[in-house]
């Protein structure tokens, strides 16, 4: 990810406080501890800052008054206005991979997919965080195989502001199965060159109804 930040620091902190939310150490509504990062790191003020601005312009953290950084955490007005992007830009990518997919990507689609079915025989209700880390490596393979770099940065920015919530979904009984089911259904259109069958299967796993988000939004409040 390129940072457009003159000092070293700057792109080491975000990347930090982004890998932390992609593992779940960060979640919404989190206060981002400052001074730990800067103990962490050895930094002064100035480049923490800058990477807290920089989050912030992604819309990945707000400042509060009498709060300070915190994880960004959407209403549900947001949520669903985010989902509905979102949805769109997963439906693209699949739809482009069903064009553009190499002998090498249709390979690690193959392992992805295999790899959350096996989860969803073995452990059906169990581990979701585990299953979840499937999840990321199915929906990475179906963006990489866009072969559009830009769809990917979108795709990483906007999913980072509902992770929580997708893993969240994971504790609810039958999601992992549904789940592991849409996405060989998903890659099965794509190794088929079904540009728009993939492109509006994705879209429907992607997209969640009121009452499921409103559930979710409860779940991590």
């Amino acid at each position: 990810m390129s940072i457009p930040f003159a000092g070293p620091q700057t792109p080491t902190l975000v990347q930090h406080i982004l890998d932390r939310i992609d593992l779940g150490q960060l979640n919404p509504g989190d206060t981002l501890d400052e001074a730990e990062l800067a103990e962490t790191f050895g930094v002064s003020r100035t480049p923490l800052r800058e990477a807290v601005l920089y989050l912030e312009a992604l819309g990945l953290v707000r400042r509060l008054p009498r709060k300070g950084a915190t994880i960004f955490r959407p209403t549900l007005e947001e949520f669903l206005a985010i989902l509905e992007v979102h949805a769109k830009l997963e439906g693209q990518a699949a739809g482009l991979a069903a064009r553009r997919l190499s002998r090498q990507g249709a390979e690690e689609l193959e392992a992805a997919v295999s790899a959350c079915e096996a989860h969803a025989a073995t452990s059906p209700d169990a581990d979701p965080d585990g299953y979840y880390q499937h999840n990321l490596r199915f929906h990475a393979c179906v963006a990489h195989a866009s072969g559009n770099a830009v769809l990917v940065d979108a795709l990483k920015t906007n999913a980072r502001k509902l992770l929580a919530y997708y893993r969240a979904r994971y504790r609810f009984q039958g999601a992992i199965t549904a789940s592991a089911t849409e996405h060989r259904d998903i890659s099965r259109l794509i190794l088929d060159r079904d540009s728009t069958g993939a492109e509006g299967r994705m879209q429907r796993h992607v997209q969640f109804d009121q009452v499921t988000a409103m559930d979710l939004l409860a779940a991590l409040s």
